[in-house]
């Protein structure tokens, strides 16, 4: 094998990424204004960057689509993205669900996993009805949880994952995403945010975005639609 085509094939690869791919990949379907703009929440995470922006506009008012992402959860309504890779192959809502509509900042969003079943993953760190909600996540470099009231230690990982609601005229909304990330040592947190962190997030919260205009907007002109049975939890 040629070293140096392998050396100058990664270089080419590399200035792909960084001049075609990533910049798409981190506005998925926002405007401009959408990902430099105001977003709420970055008092959530010290010393944080703004994350990438995606958006979509769903037809439907605020007050149909924030029930959609107050039932978030591996033991709830699941992320609406792909089950089988992101919920241990449990079916995400299809509708709303009543029991799964209290929610309030302090509750712990979980992620099922399919050796132990429901963990903590985010902790509800800001919740503005039929507007604003922010899921944070503090861990160690192992994955395990910090307690946001202590120091920092040298090594950690922290993010807000935001749900903004904008109402646009003629019933409808735009659904935005994006957030704040923060991650020691910082030479660690610039590899993963810019090299990592892009397509990983894409593969699952374009399809999230796609399923939830999908479901909410199908559910909006079938009001009639049935309420997804409980599931055995």
């Amino acid at each position: 094998m040629n070293l140096g085509r392998v050396m100058a094939g990664a270089g080419t690869a590399a200035v792909v990424y960084s001049r075609l791919v990533r910049p798409v990949l981190i506005h998925w379907g926002a405007t401009e204004e959408e990902v430099t703009g105001p977003y709420p929440g970055a008092e959530l995470v010290p010393g944080g960057e703004r994350s990438g922006a995606m958006a979509v506009t769903i037809d439907a008012p605020p007050d149909q689509v924030w029930p959609w992402l107050v039932q978030l959860g591996g033991d709830r309504g699941g992320w609406y993205s792909w089950d089988h890779l992101d919920n241990a192959g449990r079916p995400s809502a299809r509708a709303i669900r009543p029991d799964w509509q209290n929610l309030a900042v302090g509750d712990h969003v979980k992620y099922w996993t399919r050796r132990h079943g429901p963990v903590d993953a985010w902790a509800v760190a800001a919740l503005q009805p039929n507007r604003f909600l922010g899921l944070r996540a503090l861990s160690d470099l192992r994955g395990r949880p910090l307690d946001p009231e202590q120091p920092r230690p040298r090594a950690y990982t922290e993010g807000l994952w935001g749900f903004l609601l904008n109402e646009l005229p003629g019933g409808r909304t735009r659904l935005v995403i994006s957030g704040y990330q923060a991650m020691r040592p910082r030479w660690f947190g610039r590899f993963v945010f810019y090299w990592v962190f892009p397509p990983v997030v894409w593969i699952f919260q374009a399809r999230m975005l796609t399923v939830l205009k999908r479901n909410i907007e199908r559910a909006t002109t079938s009001p009639t639609q049935p309420v997804v049975p409980a599931r055995n939890e």
